[in-house]
């Protein structure tokens, strides 16, 4: 493998020393100048996120690399690397300019494919070398290429070391696949063929001196069928180096059980790191390949489970001891008609010991995966190469045959690593949207320390989500914020990275605060009760909480989210300065009452207080009082719908008013319209049901929509009713002025 010409003479030196870049693995980001958090509520960018939207469209951003030392960020785009910084994205951006040749383009189109979302050179791979150099790969328009680039002194791709990408990067711009340098070793899990068929897990590149071409065995398709490759962890197993090995994670295509059906299901699979591959049988193909099935479910009655079979993407979030990171996994189904999304939680422990357990067989006349209970050779097949162990083996070449033969035939194990809970610790069924990436941040809070799970999905938006464990080791699962950063499908960057959050799409990078207190409210209630563990109450106003802070004690209560134990002694624990609006409707209409609260946790209920009354009623909800995310919609307004309503939002014991809207029905013909044609009462039924069931699909959007459609036949109806005569336009401006006189005491409806 070509060296950069100034790195050559001291690679030996430079092996060993941690380079300065650090990989932060695929991540997603978003595509607007404005970010939404929670029930639309708007996130200046200048004040939570900054975008970086490069030097031109759709450059399909997918791969990123941290400086830490120098405070860069190495970013892979569309025909370019960019170099970056990370206090400012759009201070003096460098960049390499890497197309593909024109002959390839050509040759990629021919082949049918697309000119501007295929057949370009999208940099998939960048993984840092040395001190001075990267290397990273591309798809080629279809003809994977990978190079050394310089990023010390100056930014530039060294076109003299330019090879084959082949087992390193996916031909494919789009085709899931996983890549990790170790020492200088590049392994990676990707499809070696145009078509995308046949798939491996390989170890390319090495010091000089010491270079061995590694891959899974090609003959053999329980070995690897179908996979689509998520991502690859060096993890060290014990204290001897010698057994340090890599960890990836995929989902394949395999017949397993009675059906004989070829299904998807998750795996976790490790080599060592000092595999060499064997002397006469598996030559230069691994010879330490195992792999177990990773489940993520529900339990259901009768033992019958919910299965999140799809593996979308893994983030390991370190501990104390480094060797045994928590794994987190995102999974959805299968089915075209359940669909669902799951975050399930794993431990290393629990993955070794599956290792460690029985292997599986093949037998029977389906063929049929079961425990093996023959005779296991020594060494254990799977087990690293060690000195320490057996002298007599140094290296896997020194493997006796019937162990090679035994791994060759055997590299499925009996028993499936299972969450840590038992259960996913958060899950999304039956929505618009999959989960499809996450990165975990470890909080600390004043009660105790959270786990902050951020969670991509296809639609753009971003969920930032904590889990709690109660009495009884129950969990509570609290969406904190949903943020809408891009209008589009997330890219494949999704990192975490100094209190930032960075994501990809097609069109640019963000580059998220992990945090917005100041959106919680202004009040200690406010702030309790979003159970954020970055937010505090510091007597002022919500801000982050910082655990080695000497400040005067700060409030919060994550656990619970309980006001009355924190804010006791403040007044807007008790007293609330809630909102008050005038709102005139006109009677056959639709009027919408907008109240959303800050809080996801918040329950949201309606009282209505009628004119002259002291006492105040629970809004009934029908099908023409519906309620939204966003507020109350009363359709087809009637005279005793008039009074004051109050939007009261509940959290356990605590409740406050949010809002009184004073609503004024105005009759029909007061307003300005003609006379009202009676409609088929049927005909009216089926629309509104028609217009209910679109408004709540699509809750966001459904009532600005909606309401504009209210408006539009409103519109026309008063075109339609009008008539010619004098006296009608007379009264019509009569009530033209003395509207003009009160305009600005009218609230019009907003969406």
């Amino acid at each position: 493998t070509p060296d950069p010409p100034e790195s050559r003479t001291r690679a030996k030196s430079l092996h060993h020393p941690p380079p300065a870049w650090k990989e932060l693995g695929m991540v997603c980001v978003v595509t607007h100048t404005q970010l939404f958090l929670s029930r639309g509520t708007e996130l200046e960018l200048s004040g939570g996120a900054s975008l970086f939207l490069g030097s031109g469209s759709n450059l399909r951003f997918q791969s990123l690399l941290l400086d830490e030392e120098r405070g860069n960020l190495l970013l892979g785009a569309k025909d370019h690397i960019y170099l970056l910084e990370l206090d400012n994205l759009n201070r003096n951006p460098k960049k390499i300019n890497w197309p593909p040749p024109k002959e390839r383009i050509e040759m990629c189109k021919l082949a049918g494919k697309n000119a501007h979302t295929e057949c370009a050179n999208f940099i998939r791979v960048l993984h840092s070398y040395n001190r001075t150099h990267v290397y990273a790969c591309g798809t080629g328009a279809f003809y994977p290429q990978c190079a050394f680039a310089e990023v010390e002194a100056t930014l530039h791709l060294n076109t003299n070391s330019v090879e084959s990408g082949r087992l390193k990067c996916p031909f494919d711009p789009w085709q899931p696949f996983a890549s990790v340098m170790k020492d200088q070793y590049l392994y990676a899990g990707t499809a070696s063929d145009f078509l995308g068929k046949d798939t491996a897990f390989s170890r390319s590149l090495g010091p000089p001196h010491d270079q061995h071409y590694i891959r899974t065995d090609i003959s053999e398709d329980y070995w690897i069928n179908e996979a689509r490759f998520i991502a690859a962890h060096p993890l060290a197993d014990t204290f001897n180096p010698d057994d340090d090995k890599i960890y990836f994670f995929f989902r394949e295509a395999s017949r397993e059980g009675s059906s004989g059906d070829k299904n998807v299901f998750s795996r976790v699979a490790r080599v060592c790191q000092n595999d060499v591959g064997g002397l006469r049988s598996l030559t230069n193909k691994w010879t330490t390949f195992l792999k177990a099935r990773l489940v993520c479910s529900i339990p259901g009655p009768d033992g019958v489970d919910t299965h999140f079979d799809e593996l979308q993407d893994i983030f390991l979030l370190p501990t104390r001891d480094e060797r045994n990171p928590i794994v987190y996994g995102v999974f959805t189904t299968t089915s075209s008609i359940f669909k669902g999304s799951a975050v399930c939680v794993y431990s290393m422990a629990d993955i070794r010991a599956v290792f460690n357990g029985p292997y599986a067989h093949k037998e029977g006349p389906d063929h049929r995966w079961v425990e093996y209970e023959g005779r296991i050779p020594y060494p254990r097949p799977g087990t690293c190469p060690s000195k320490t162990y057996d002298p007599r083996i140094k290296t896997t070449k020194d493997l006796p045959d019937d162990v090679i033969s035994f791994i060759k035939y055997h590299p499925m194990m009996h028993k499936a690593v299972y969450p840590l809970t038992g259960e996913p610790v958060f899950t999304r069924i039956n929505v618009e949207y999959r989960l499809t990436q996450i990165v975990v941040d470890h909080v600390m809070a004043e009660d105790g320390q959270y786990a902050v799970m951020f969670l991509g999905t296809d639609v753009g938006t971003v969920l930032k989500v904590v889990t709690i464990t109660q009495e009884g080791w129950s969990t509570e699962e609290l969406l904190l914020e949903e943020l809408q950063v891009f209008q589009v499908r997330l890219a494949d960057i999704f990192s975490l990275l100094q209190q930032q959050l960075y994501v990809g799409s097609r069109d640019g990078l963000a580059q998220v605060s992990l945090h917005h207190c100041a959106l919680y409210g202004q009040g200690c209630a406010e702030c309790c009760l979003a159970r954020d563990p970055y937010c505090a109450w510091d007597g002022h106003s919500c801000s982050r909480y910082i655990p080695a802070s000497k400040r005067r004690a700060r409030r919060q209560d994550i656990k619970n989210g309980d006001p009355s134990t924190q804010c006791w002694d403040l007044e807007d624990a008790i007293v609330t300065d809630e909102e008050e609006k005038l709102l005139f409707g006109v009677e056959h209409n639709s009027t919408f009452l907008e109240c959303a609260p800050k809080s996801q946790q918040a329950h949201i209920r309606w009282f209505l207080q009628r004119p002259g009354s002291d006492h105040r009623e629970e809004v009934k909800m029908d099908e023409r009082v519906i309620e939204t995310e966003l507020g109350l919609l009363i359709r087809s307004l009637q005279r005793r719908d008039a009074g004051v309503y109050h939007c009261m939002a509940q959290e356990h014991s605590f409740s406050r008013t949010l809002l009184r809207v004073a609503l004024r029905v105005v009759e029909h013909g007061q307003a300005g319209g003609g006379p009202v044609r009676p409609e088929d009462p049927v005909a009216q039924a089926r629309q509104r049901y028609k217009e209910y069931v679109k408004l709540m699909g699509d809750p966001l959007h459904g009532v600005d929509q909606y309401c504009e459609q209210v408006w539009l036949r409103q519109r026309k109806s008063k075109q339609k009713n009008r008539t010619g005569s004098a006296k009608w336009k007379l009264m019509q401006e009569a009530k033209k002025s003395r509207n003009r006189r009160h305009r600005d005491s009218i609230l019009v409806p907003k969406a």
